[in-house]
């Protein structure tokens, strides 16, 4: 199958890019960086997706992921306009199967940057609308919200011992999860699961069900 990726060059977007390769698909990779992906499968495209009149000339679509963000520089254009013009442009027609968006633990929570927050919790809403124009097409849509994950954008915290041991307090699991880890869940989401559809599935260790409960022992 064809697979489009937005923001492949690093982190999630990557890892998701290269278990899609693994398997066998074509990938179409877009990002405002130049990407070290060699793969003969893999395509890039060098493209920042607010810039909508850049973008690529694409059919035969299978699955889109929409993975490319930012956090503190424009969220709502980035995280969300253009992840809404990128599934209009590419993802709500006839060829495809399935569409991922990766949203946040923190559009469930607002325990982030207010813009960040209110630009992942507009993916939500989202992502139920567009389930439900892709449903003739027996295809699905839905969101793969992460809390945190290890990726060189959150090094300030996972290499600063006292935030990293505060973190670990408000996550049970006491770990992040891999970048590897949600490549496996969006790998699952598009091209395994072929029912469940309308979705925002938490993948966050836990963290958003810790409630401090404080009691007399």
């Amino acid at each position: 199958m064809n697979i489009l990726i937005t923001g492949t060059t690093q982190g999630i977007g990557r890892a998701i890019a290269e278990r899609f390769l693994r398997e066998g698909h074509r990938v179409i990779g877009i990002d405002r960086q130049e990407s070290s992906i060699t793969d003969d499968h893999y395509t890039h495209y060098r493209c920042d997706i607010r810039q909508y009149e850049k973008l690529p000339l694409l059919t035969d679509i299978h699955i889109l992921i929409n993975n490319a963000g930012t956090q503190n520089e424009q969220d709502i254009d980035v995280n969300l306009k253009a992840l809404i013009h990128i599934t209009e442009k590419y993802g709500v027609q006839k060829d495809i199967r399935s569409i991922l968006h990766i949203g946040s633990a923190s559009a469930h929570t607002g325990a982030e940057f207010p813009e960040y927050c209110a630009s992942k919790a507009g993916i939500l809403a989202y992502t139920k609308n567009v389930a439900l124009r892709v449903a003739p097409f027996g295809a699905t849509c839905n969101s793969l919200d992460p809390g945190g994950v290890l990726t060189p954008l959150n090094d300030c915290v996972i290499n600063d011992p006292e935030l990293w041991a505060a973190i670990m307090e408000e996550t049970p699991l006491k770990r992040w999860a891999t970048a590897e880890e949600i490549a496996q869940w969006a790998y699952f989401l598009t091209v395994t699961n072929g029912f469940c559809t309308g979705q925002s599935i938490l993948v966050d260790g836990g963290e958003s069900i810790n409630y401090h409960f404080v009691w007399k022992d």
